[in-house]
């Protein structure tokens, strides 16, 4: 049998988007994402976008984690495609 569509184990890109202010030294504890400082505000108000490749979705739970703890809401979260 053969499973199509997103498994959790595999490696997968992403977009996330947040409220606030994230530079780029941050990235290593973001999994390796890129950090882009977005520059039109959204809602009036600062927003990051980080993108890249995580391992898996154990790791993609750690970002979102790692962005609760900072108090940075989250706006978006959108899996890029191959």
């Amino acid at each position: 049998m053969t499973r199509k569509g997103l498994l959790s184990g595999m490696p997968a890109g992403y977009r996330i988007q947040v409220q606030g202010y994230l530079d780029g030294t941050w990235s290593d504890r973001l999994g390796g994402l890129t950090i882009m400082v977005n520059s039109e505000p959204v809602n009036g108000a600062p927003a990051t976008t980080l993108f890249g490749r995580l391992r898996d979705q154990t790791d993609l739970i750690g970002v979102l984690n790692t962005l609760y703890d900072l108090h940075l809401p989250l706006l978006s979260i959108e899996y890029l495609a191959e």
